[in-house]
This record gives structure tokens, C-alpha cells and sequence, in this order.
């Protein structure tokens, strides 16, 4: 698949800065590296960068598990320097043993660094510690697409705030290497039914322009699996995990209307016929003139 180049013109939104996004991106970068600095972490991995689109509705549609590619101008993953984990069935003649035989017939094993078949998946990372060092230990998941409906219940929520479920492939295609690449060289974006979507878009490593280039391939590719697309669109930020979220764009909500304490909309008459309920002001208004009336009778 190849890379998508960014076109900023292809944003359809209204206001939307090419030089908001570029303050944005270098304000994020060196906050991130000044961070670094000062914890004498010089040596630790690259932090995540995240694109977040909020939306103004939420989409009526259920999660789904299988991930939308969208391929990156400068993807965060290479299979040569990326730790790679492969998640396969285990059935006979098809288990972990014989992926390994396959994948050891290629080239630098095909980019994977291990592979883990569901049963050992269930019993030896079966504690959420466990899980948890399984996700910080990968760069990047893959998964045999026939075992993808098994894996979310089996990986733990450490996979899903980390954005790092697993990819899937297709084992049985002699392609297998090609896959490998397909899925470095892209970001993902989770369908469901959340009023924000969160997108992996750069890395503390890239420089500026790097970054820039990425959000706008991202913007203009995710909007396109979003209900109403652009005009659904409130908000569009980047963060690292830890960080603030930083604005690209925002516009204002959409004004409702008033209520009014009759129960009509405000500016439109009450409703023939009905009769409106009294507020508290005015039920104890009229207590008080019951009050007053019967002392005078007396």
C-alpha cells in the first residue's frame, strides 16, 4: 500500500490553520523532549503521539474489532527495527509451532520477533500484570484474522488504552511478508460508539514536519469512516499519553433550544388546551392568600 501524501487543501473544515498546526505539533515535540531532559530518560523509547477528532454526535454503530488502515506518509513502525508479535489459532497443523516453521522460511523471520498461540495466550498471561508487560513489551501486534473475535477478552484493557490491539493478517496467503509490511506502514483507526475517536499519529522521534504531514494524511483519510464526515467534526487535538491535549481546530456547539419554565420552547406559546403546572413561587403565593381568607372569615 503505498503512502498517502497529505494535502492540507483536502481538510474541509473552516478555520482550519496549516500554522495552528504547525505551532501545535513543535509546542508537543518539545515538551515531550524537554521532559526528557529533565527525568534523564535520553535513552528511553519514543513516546506516542495521538490525534484525537471529537465528534459533535455520537455514531449509532456497535465496536468493531477489525481496524481501518490508514496508511502514513512516515508510518511508526519499520519490520527491521520493530519488535513484532504474532497472535495464531491453535489447531493442529495450524498452531504457533508450525507459524514458526513458516515464518522462519523467510527473510529476517518476516519482520516477527514471537509468536503466541491462543492456549499458552489464556494460561501463561492470564493476570492483568501479566497482560499489562505483554503490551509494553511489543511494538506492534498482529493476529491471524480467524482468532480475531477470541483476542479482546484474552489481551486485557492495557491493549485497548495503548491503541496496540492486534492487526490482522491472513496466514494462509503466500504474501505473508507483504502483509507484514502493509501493517507496518500504517495507523488504525477502532470503530465504536464513543463521541471521540484516538488515532496513533506520530512518534516523540519524528521531527515537526514529519508530525505535520502525518495529521493531515490522518485527518483527511479518517473522516472519511466517520457518519456525516466533516460536518461532524467538532474538534480536532494531539497529545501524548501523559500530556495536555493541544487544539487544531475547534468550533462551537450546536445551540439547542430553551427551555422555559412553562414547559414551551422559548419564543413559541404554550399549548392549547393544556394546562401548565405552577412553579413553587407561585403555589406558595396562593397558600398564602388561603391563609389570609380563612383568618378574616374566623
Amino acid at each position: 500500500m503505498a503512502a498517502v501524501k497529505p494535502k492540507a487543501s483536502s481538510i474541509q473544515l473552516p478555520g482550519w490553520s496549516v500554522e495552528q498546526v504547525n505551532k501545535a505539533a513543535a509546542s508537543l515535540l518539545k515538551y515531550v523532549g524537554d521532559n526528557k531532559e529533565k527525568s534523564n530518560e535520553l535513552f528511553d523509547d519514543d513516546e506516542t503521539i495521538y490525534l484525537l477528532i471529537a465528534l459533535k454526535k455520537m455514531p449509532l454503530q456497535s465496536r468493531k474489532d477489525k481496524p481501518v488502515p490508514l496508511p502514513l506518509p512516515h508510518p511508526l513502525h519499520s519490520p527491521e527495527g520493530a519488535e513484532i508479535c504474532l497472535f495464531v489459532k491453535d489447531h493442529q497443523g495450524e498452531g504457533h509451532k508450525e507459524a514458526k516453521k513458516k515464518i522462519m522460511k523467510l527473510e529476517k523471520n518476516g519482520g516477527i520477533t514471537k509468536v503466541i498461540g491462543l492456549s499458552k495466550l489464556r494460561t501463561k498471561y492470564e493476570s492483568h500484570e501479566a497482560k499489562r508487560q505483554l503490551c509494553k513489551m511489543y511494538d506492534l501486534f498482529l493476529a491471524d484474522e480467524r482468532v480475531l473475535p477470541s483476542l479482546p477478552k484474552l489481551i486485557g484493557k492495557s491493549f485497548f488504552k495503548k491503541k496496540k490491539q492486534p492487526i490482522p493478517i491472513k496466514l494462509t496467503t503466500k504474501d505473508f511478508a507483504a502483509q507484514v509490511q502493509k501493517a507496518c506502514a500504517c495507523t488504525y483507526l477502532y470503530k465504536h460508539s464513543g463521541t471521540c475517536v484516538n488515532i496513533r499519529v506520530g512518534l516523540s522521534g519524528f521531527n515537526a514536519k514529519q508530525l505535520v504531514e502525518n495529521i493531515h494524511s490522518v485527518v483527511s483519510q479518517a473522516v472519511e469512516h466517520i457518519p456525516k464526515k466533516w460536518s461532524n467534526v467538532q474538534g480536532v487535538f494531539i497529545k501524548t499519553a501523559e500530556s495536555v491535549a493541544l487544539p487544531l481546530y475547534q468550533c462551537l456547539p450546536e445551540q439547542g433550544s430553551k427551555i422555559s419554565l412553562d414547559g414551551a420552547e422559548e419564543g413559541k406559546p404554550a399549548a392549547a388546551g393544556k394546562v401548565q403546572p405552577k412553579t413553587a413561587a407561585a403555589e406558595g403565593k396562593a397558600k398564602t392568600k388561603t391563609k389570609v381568607a380563612k383568618a378574616k372569615a374566623s
